[in-house]
């Protein structure tokens, strides 16, 4: 039935390599507060949180990043529609045609409002106006694209070239054709003619548009996509698509599968204050700077540096005399760059992987369905952690056959159960679990948890319990 409501299809993929080490591949950066207070992907989705206009949002994502984008969303209270999870990457195509094809499942004339969830707009009413106006064109068959305002002859973005207007559209233009990153003479090409906009991965379709033109012009994507949705299966708040059908779903992206061939796309001009967060350098850009021109973030003190991006989310960051550098402090990792000389972190990345380190893959933060916990301090023999069970969350019952746990309540009520005996523990207190026996957590009279874990044994800090209980 429907809704009449424009629906947000959030994309939350993506490999988070360039914004290392603050961004992981099990810890990408639409995870992290990078523009604001909130998350990239909070960000994102309060953009549309306007029930008059978007309804819930459905988001896709990777199946390792769903205990994340869930708890993420829970923080601010905001609800979705699904969460649907991708097995494996395939890029665009595919995840906006099972997302057409899920959501044509509940609402037949559904509007898609396609937003990446790691992208800045520091304008959210001019998105939402253009999402309008979008809406409208999109309701009669276009597939509408937003392009971007240019600032200057960028050469990192493709840019989209807009065609002659679609009077019967307010601010809707056709698409004359899609250009992959130009050189800098083209760029400044581009910029001069007034008709080219930078290409921002943002769209307004109906889903059934959609639908219709994946099996015009990529049916192969089609295919894959409504298999894997057929034989996909709901898992407690998400929908699994199906692991075998969706790869062999050709991984391709929109622009190139439909947008670059459709006679209907169209494009909507707009100045929202955007960026794709591409690099430190890109968040110096946008940042809030001092009087030398420093951008500064978290734990730091600096004397005489200019021009800077100076990041601390870990130990304490002293910066005399830099400039037009980046300097940031994860609880594990430092980076130190120029500014110019940033892009080259993927090297660093690639080092990392080659040499088996595990610093640019996992974060110490990890996501669970009760909550999360975080790694404070590991050795030989010993891992300790920071726990935090949201309110109504429970480890359902476990042993470690060869680690022993120490846990001492920070915040919250505890009920612990070991060897079949419930303890209620309020902070201060703590209880001691030996190697081998049963215990399970949950938290009392619906409020969080917190504690800390000290393991001991020869095995602490690896996955190596037996599950006792399943949910």
């Amino acid at each position: 039935m429907s809704t009449g409501l424009i629906t947000p299809v959030i994309l939350s993929g993506g490999s988070g390599t360039r914004l290392w080490p603050m961004s992981r591949r099990d810890y990408p950066k639409q995870f992290l507060s990078l523009g604001g207070d909130h998350t990239m992907l909070q960000e994102t989705a309060f953009r549309v949180d306007e029930p008059s206009q978007f309804a819930p949002v459905l988001v896709v994502c990777h199946e390792d990043h769903r205990f994340m984008v869930a708890e993420q969303l829970r923080r601010q209270g905001q609800t979705t529609q699904g969460i649907l999870l991708e097995p494996m990457g395939r890029n665009t195509a595919p995840a906006l045609t099972a997302a057409a094809l899920w959501l044509l499942g509940q609402d037949p004339d559904a509007i898609m409002l396609v937003l990446p969830s790691d992208h800045v707009v520091q304008d959210v009413p001019a998105l939402r106006a253009a999402a309008i106006k979008a809406a409208d064109a999109a309701q009669a068959g276009q597939l509408v694209t937003f392009g971007i305002d240019p600032s200057g002859p960028e050469t990192g973005f493709g840019y989209i070239a807009a065609g002659a207007h679609l009077t019967e559209f307010d601010g809707i233009r056709r698409v004359d054709g899609f250009v992959e990153k130009p050189d800098k003479a083209a760029a400044e090409g581009f910029i001069a003619s007034g008709n080219h906009f930078w290409n921002s991965g943002m769209f307004v379709f109906r889903a059934d548009v959609l639908a219709a033109e994946i099996e015009r012009f990529a049916p192969d994507v089609g295919t894959a996509s409504r298999m894997a949705l057929s034989e996909g299966t709901k898992d407690l708040d998400f929908f699994r698509l199906d692991p075998d059908a969706f790869a062999e779903a050709p991984a391709v992206s929109i622009d190139y599968a439909v947008m670059e061939k459709t006679e209907n796309a169209a494009v909507i001009p707009v100045s929202m204050g955007w960026s794709d967060v591409g690099s430190w350098q890109a968040l110096w850009k946008i940042g809030n700077k001092d009087e030398s021109g420093n951008v500064i973030k978290g734990d730091v003190m600096q004397v005489g540096s200019k021009d800077c991006y100076l990041r601390s989310d870990g130990t304490l960051v002293a910066a005399i005399g830099l400039e037009d550098f980046v300097v940031v402090a994860s609880t594990d990792a430092v980076l130190v760059a120029p500014k110019n000389k940033v892009q080259q972190v993927r090297d660093i990345v690639e080092q990392l992987s080659k040499s088996g380190r595990s610093e640019g893959v996992t974060f110490p933060e990890v996501y669970r369905p009760w909550g999360w916990y975080k790694t404070l301090n590991k050795g030989e023999g010993f891992n300790v952690n920071r726990i935090t069970l949201h309110a109504g969350g429970r480890v359902n019952l476990r042993r470690h056959r060869h680690t022993a746990q120490h846990w001492t309540i920070v915040d919250g009520i505890a009920n612990v159960t070991l060897d079949g005996t419930s303890h209620l523990l309020e902070p201060g207190q703590s209880i001691s679990i030996p190697a081998g026996a049963a215990h399970a957590l949950a938290t009392t009279e619906n409020q969080p948890l917190s504690l800390i874990e000290v393991q001991a044994g020869p095995n602490a800090g690896k996955d190596e319990f037996e599950r006792l209980e399943y949910a």
